[in-house]
């Protein structure tokens, strides 16, 4: 997808979220209705000297959102945690999403419901910890609509089907692990193409009888797309945008999804897109 109609599908989404703000109370509460979808604050209680939340957007039939990288069309979602109290530090795990493509593009995505585990760190150990949260995240299904919350609750109150959704969630992450892992699911190698573009062959290593489905993503100012496997579980990772005279080393993150599995894998590239 080139720069211009990236641009362009994100200023229609900022304008969209100007008159949706207009258009929509929005309530401070555990959980808010929102088009298409409800979103909820939960609370899962203590886990060592960290606290456990989560974000759940419970979706309509046949309607989608967005991972942390949405692909080619669509926005990820946003998160200010800034009026929340006692809080230090707050890490948004993510379950690997869906691969989605159709007129518009490649896009990667939930559907039905989505849990996103948080992770809370407090100020202060011995004292109580409220999160608020103001989100912004696009519902899709024919074109994509922003949809705004603002919700708070109090880690204090836990309730168990909070607790066990989130560790459900927590259990859909992937790992990390190194290139070339043992296992049934593992990123094998990252290798040169070469071409007019800089190009990667990513070989995988996945469960008899699934189909593998990667995900590649590098940092802002980056933009790479990513093939379907060939018969032998090889992808094409291809660097279609990059700064101008980028330094390295660049983190590429790949994402390796087959059936119920998941893994994540970090390789470095060099500034000219080529593996290190």
């Amino acid at each position: 997808m080139t720069t211009t109609f990236r641009i362009a599908a994100s200023a229609i989404f900022v304008i969209l979220s100007f008159f949706s703000a207009f258009g929509q109370p929005l309530p401070s509460a555990p959980s808010s209705q929102g088009f298409h979808s409800q979103v909820r604050l939960l609370s899962g209680g203590k886990q060592g000297e960290t606290w456990l939340a989560g974000i759940e957007i419970a979706l309509d039939q046949g309607f989608k959102t967005y991972w942390r990288n949405p692909g080619e069309s669509g926005l990820p979602p946003s998160f200010d945690w800034s009026a929340s109290e006692n809080v230090a530090g707050i890490e948004v795990r993510w379950p690997a999403p869906t691969r989605y493509e159709d007129a518009a593009g490649v896009a990667y995505v939930y559907s039905h419901k989505v849990v996103l585990p948080v992770l809370v760190k407090p100020a202060a150990a011995d004292k109580p910890v409220k999160l608020a949260l103001t989100v912004d995240y696009g519902i899709c299904k024919d074109i994509c609509i922003p949809t705004h919350a603002e919700l708070n609750v109090s880690l204090s109150d836990v309730g168990p089907e909070d607790r066990e959704a989130i560790e459900e969630a927590m259990a859909k992450v992937p790992p990390q692990q190194p290139l070339g892992a043992k296992g049934d699911l593992a990123v094998l190698s990252v290798q040169s193409a070469g071409g007019d573009k800089p190009t990667l062959n990513v070989a995988v290593r996945a469960p008899s009888g699934t189909k593998p489905v990667l995900f590649a993503e590098a940092p802002d100012g980056w933009y790479v797309s990513t093939s379907t496997p060939d018969a032998d579980n090889r992808f094409t990772v291809s660097v279609e945008e990059r700064p101008k005279d980028a330094p390295g080393p660049v983190p590429l993150t790949l994402t390796l999804v087959a059936g119920d599995k998941a893994v994540e894998t970090q390789v470095s590239l060099d500034g000219s897109g080529q593996p290190r």
